[in-house]
C-alpha cells in the first residue's frame, strides 16, 4: 500500500528533520524524534445513568477522525460510582500514519483556532517526550453538528512520540505548529 504524503508529513521530512538535526546535534535521521501516534479518549462517568451517552460519543468520535471508535470497558466494580465491571465507560480511537497526520492538521488549522478566549496550550510533557492535550468541549471540531447535541463533553488528545526527552517532544510539536504559551 502506497503512502500518500499530507502536507504535514511532507513538512515532516523536509523542514522539522533538518531543523532537529541541526538542533540537538543527531548524527542520524533515525535519531530525529517522530509522531508514531495520536491517541483521543473520552472518559464518560455519566455513562453509568446513561446508557445512550456511550453510543453518541462513538458516533461523535467516529466523525470527529474518520476512523472507528472503539468503547472502553470497566475492568472493577466500584460501588461508590455505581460501577458495575464490564460497563462501558468511555471512548476511545487511535490514529496512525496518514490518518493521524490528516486529524493533527485539520486539529492545528481549523478547531484550536475555534476555541473561544484561547490563549496558547500548555507546555506540559509527561517527562518522556509525549504530550496530552485537554479539549473541554467536542464543539471546536467543524464535523459536530451543533443542533445535534445533548451535552458538551470533553476529551483527551495524546500525541504519542518517539522524543527521549520533553525538550526533544517540545521541539517536535513546536516545529509542527503547536500554538504553545510564551
Amino acid at each position: 500500500m502506497k503512502q500518500r504524503k499530507t502536507s504535514l508529513l511532507t513538512k515532516y521530512t523536509e523542514e522539522i528533520v533538518p531543523a532537529l538535526r541541526e538542533e540537538f546535534g543527531f548524527k542520524s535521521v533515525m535519531q530525529v524524534p517522530k509522531l508514531t501516534k495520536i491517541v483521543l479518549n473520552q472518559g464518560l462517568g455519566i455513562a453509568t445513568s446513561d446508557k445512550k451517552i456511550i453510543k453518541t460519543a462513538q458516533d461523535e468520535m467516529t466523525l470527529i477522525t474518520g476512523q472507528k471508535a472503539v468503547q472502553t470497558i470497566s475492568k472493577t466494580n466500584i460501588s461508590n460510582f455505581k460501577l458495575r465491571e464490564k460497563t462501558p465507560i468511555g471512548v476511545r480511537v487511535t490514529l496512525r500514519r496518514d490518518k493521524m497526520y490528516e486529524f493533527m492538521e485539520r486539529l492545528l488549522v481549523v478547531s484550536i483556532p475555534r476555541i473561544k478566549d484561547f490563549n496558547g496550550i500548555s507546555a506540559k510533557f509527561d517527562g518522556s517526550g509525549n504530550y496530552t492535550l485537554g479539549i473541554e468541549e467536542q464543539i471546536i471540531f467543524p464535523e459536530i453538528d451543533l443542533d445535534k447535541i445533548d451535552r458538551l463533553l470533553g476529551m483527551n488528545i495524546t500525541f504519542v512520540t518517539t522524543a527521549r526527552t520533553d525538550e526533544e517532544g517540545f521541539a517536535l510539536l513546536k516545529k509542527f505548529g503547536f500554538p504553545f504559551k510564551k
